[in-house]
């Protein structure tokens, strides 16, 4: 073993974090996670492996690098966000020829249940991972299900007892939109917004407080605490530690587009729209390589019509607002299309005085698309010319390629699950509005009581009639065909 080698290894923390191994071109060739770094990255040069493979990448180990974490929780959800970047050769081989692991949210279903697969399918189911090890995720999942029950199967008319007494199956008289809340906060745990999450749950203990529904309260801040007691915000959104000048694929595309240091703090935008109506936007932030999901926005589009080239320069001119000054600089800003949207945004910061370097990723062939003027003696000898631009494409499987799809793909999600919200919010509230003797003042009342328009149309014939009586109950239950969750 090398000095160099031997005197990284010291310098190995006893905390939980993610392990890189590098070949020596830099590579990075395995990742794991490991809930004590320095035992667990010293055991593959101290331990007699009985496997043929691991000897083998020992041998091709070079350089050691790691990310600390807050828990082994963390370490689990951000070891699959660098294997889905780097795509590392040994994780595969390691693997035995088997698949990653991934969380399966079935959203399709009434009662959404939670299980895991080797491979995601193309249904409307949520997936996360990969993950390498199925042990962890099932460790993990384990103590969450505890503070959110849910069912691991269909839901069935019998279930085992004694999933009900051990509190990790939903009780029999849970209601359908009690469990569906359930889900939406587990959720939140696998998309790191722990701390949305814990928001949430602090303002429902004041509302049910006031309401004087103690017995509910207590339960909230039971998963309030269970939350808090995880120190952490589960996924990737965390400021990292690492080293930037080690991301061969940052160091690429610093070098492709010209810029003067590594980009941080990367952001990109999307549009989403269905015929012009309910469009949106959203702002992704990747900070050194990775999603960091504190910093998502999205934006109501005011720009009439199908026009997604005066959305991408409303939201731009929206973004960098005065009121917005607090928010973190970009070092690069990429905008989901090709040239059009590209001369969109360029415009709209060159009006606002905004110099941050800006590029298009065209969806069809992968391509980044950038302005002759910003590129300049910088095009790279991949590149082309088009008129006014430079168009890059790349081999498959690189690692800059797979970050730039990583990327595109996150915004592109964000903004897609924004739109579909607010088209659900919408359509349930024009079907409150379209309810005859239902006048804006109960309207009111309905959506603060319950949360939202969708809320009132999903909660029970009881929970209505409580509220505002069991002749408007009636009103609505009559216009509306409402049905009483099983």
């Amino acid at each position: 073993m090398k000095t160099s080698l031997q005197e990284k290894l010291k310098q190995l923390p006893a905390k939980p974090g993610v392990y890189f191994f590098r070949d020596a071109t830099g590579k990075i060739i395995y990742i794991g996670k490991a809930s004590i770094l320095k035992r667990r990255v010293n055991s593959y040069f101290q331990k007699k492996h009985r496997d043929v493979k691991t000897p083998i990448l020992v041998s091709n180990i070079a350089v050691v690098d790691w990310i600390e974490t807050d828990s082994e929780i963390e370490a689990l959800f951000l070891e699959a966000e660098f294997i889905k970047r780097h795509k590392p050769l040994y994780n595969i081989e390691l693997r035995d020829d088997k698949n990653f692991i991934y969380i399966k949210v079935a959203l399709q279903e009434e009662y959404p249940y939670i299980t895991l697969v080797r491979r995601p399918v193309g249904d409307k189911s949520k997936y996360f991972g990969p993950f390498v090890s199925g042990y962890q995720v099932k460790q993990a999942l384990r103590y969450m299900r505890k503070i959110f029950p849910y069912y691991t199967k269909p839901k069935q008319t019998k279930l085992s007892k004694l999933e009900y007494q051990i509190g990790v199956a939903p009780l029999p008289d849970m209601s359908q939109e009690e469990y569906r809340r359930g889900i939406k906060r587990l959720m939140l745990i696998f998309e790191g917004k722990t701390d949305t999450l814990l928001k949430e749950l602090e303002k429902e203990m004041k509302r049910l407080a006031k309401t004087k529904d103690y017995e509910t309260a207590a339960g909230v801040r039971n998963q309030y605490l269970a939350i808090k007691s995880l120190h952490t915000k589960i996924v990737f959104g965390r400021e990292e530690t690492f080293d930037l000048t080690l991301d061969s694929a940052l160091i690429e595309l610093a070098q492709l587009l010209g810029l003067r240091k590594t980009p941080r703090r990367i952001e990109c935008y999307d549009i989403s729209n269905f015929a012009g109506g309910d469009a949106v936007s959203s702002m992704i932030v990747f900070t050194d390589g990775v999603p960091d999901n504190k910093e998502y926005r999205h934006f109501k589009m005011r720009t009439k019509g199908p026009n997604d080239f005066a959305m991408m320069a409303e939201t731009l001119q929206r973004r960098f607002s005065s009121r917005n000054n607090k928010w973190g600089k970009p070092d690069l800003i990429i905008v989901d299309g090709g040239k059009g949207q590209l001369s969109a945004a360029r415009q709209q910061l060159a009006h606002d005085g905004i110099t941050v370097p800006v590029v298009g990723l065209a969806k069809r062939y992968e391509t980044i698309v950038q302005h002759i003027d910003d590129a300049k003696e910088n095009a790279s000898s991949k590149s082309r010319r088009e008129g006014e631009f430079f168009l890059t494409n790349f081999d498959p499987g690189t690692p800059l390629l797979h970050l730039l799809q990583r990327i595109r793909d996150e915004a592109h999600r964000f903004a897609v699950s924004y739109h579909t919200l607010v088209r659900k919010k919408r359509t349930s509230s024009s079907a409150l509005e379209d309810i005859a003797g239902i006048g804006p003042i109960t309207r009111k009342k309905l959506i603060r009581h319950f949360g939202s328009a969708r809320a009132v149309m999903d909660a029970t014939e009881k929970d209505i009639s409580d509220f505002i009586g069991p002749k408007l109950t009636a009103k609505i239950l009559e216009q509306t065909k409402h049905t009483t969750p099983e």
